[in-house]
């Protein structure tokens, strides 16, 4: 039996759009005919990729600031990231007139890192990967007293990355399936709790990379798991699991599927032609999932939504999924 007592709630979820909506706008859910043909399915997309940050990460990050207490704020928060988190701490740190640090990965994506930089956050580097890398800045905020903001275990994130499924019930109640990339969950977990609160046989589907499996592993083994993490997709790039993301799909996921890098690349490409917008490799996670043989009869002449969760690709990376295009 799962605990639920900790969980935000549908509730929770509600008071956070009116929070973040005076600060974001309302992002478009597009009917896609054009992927209609890919998967077999009526598909629609989230575009988490217009956001001001370009991921749909802000959305956690401006509802956890503006709840943060007066007490908090002095001292300035730290959090640790390969990009989209940091991003929306970053931003939405500026927004409240609040110091941000953000440590980093080496190698982290150049174009994630500039905007973190941009939004006026201090990037401090370390680690060859993101556990190396929030291990370092978990012990700055012990050492200095910041409030460090956790990329899953944070409720208040959760509810905040939850209103983006809100706004696809909203804008089409009927949507049969949502599926969502995986990397902490903290996306996967707030559309549980707002699609099961809101539509309680909406189906939800997590997607992480194969090759950074430690979500899935987790959710498999209903217990935390670490796992060896290579994937190029650093939106679902994580080698430990989250615990509070983790609890709330353990009671509420109905899948969980895992894609391999070409798969991740050739769904890239396909985001990029057919719906004319730029996504990065995790964005296009979902689109993969529903490529897979293992889920064609389930989504078969249903209504999906994707979730498009980012577009913060790099330029190695866009020539990747160009050449795996062509191919």
């Amino acid at each position: 039996m799962v605990d639920t007592g900790t969980f935000p709630t549908v509730s929770d979820v509600l008071a956070a759009h009116r929070r973040i909506s005076v600060y974001l706008p309302r992002t478009p859910l597009y009917h896609y005919p054009a992927l209609d043909r890919l998967t077999g399915a009526e598909t629609w997309v989230k575009h988490e990729n217009h956001l001001p940050t370009g991921a749909f990460k802000i959305r956690g990050g401006i509802n956890l600031m503006a709840k943060l207490a007066p007490e908090e704020r002095p001292t300035g928060v730290i959090a640790a990231s390969t990009g989209n988190h940091g991003q929306s701490v970053a931003y939405a740190a500026r927004l409240f007139g609040i110091r941000a640090i953000i440590c980093v990965p080496e190698r982290a994506n150049p174009v994630k890192l500039a905007a973190m930089k941009d939004s006026g956050a201090e990037v401090v580097v370390h680690g060859v990967d993101f556990d190396e890398a929030r291990e370092h800045c978990e012990s700055l905020a012990a050492d200095n007293g910041y409030r460090y903001i956790h990329s899953g275990n944070e409720p208040d994130l959760l509810a905040g990355v939850g209103t983006y499924a809100l706004e696809i019930l909203q804008d089409q109640p009927d949507i049969d399936t949502i599926i969502v990339p995986v990397g902490g969950g903290s996306g996967a977990a707030g559309t549980c709790i707002a699609a099961k609160g809101i539509r309680p046989h909406t189906r939800v589907i997590g997607v992480q990379a194969a090759a950074a499996p430690a979500a899935w592993r987790s959710w498999k083994e209903r217990k935390l798991v670490a796992a060896d993490m290579g994937t190029a997709a650093e939106g679902l790039a994580t080698r430990t699991a989250f615990d509070l993301p983790q609890r709330v799909l353990w009671a509420m996921l109905d899948d969980f599927l895992l894609v391999e890098e070409k798969e991740l690349l050739v769904a890239n490409f396909h985001m990029i032609e057919r719906t004319r917008n730029l996504v990065e490799p995790a964005g296009a996670a979902a689109l993969a999932a529903a490529l897979k043989g293992s889920l064609s009869d389930m989504i078969s002449g249903k209504k999906i939504a994707l979730i498009c969760s980012g577009a913060n690709i790099a330029p190695g990376q866009l020539t990747a999924v160009l050449e795996a295009g062509a191919t």
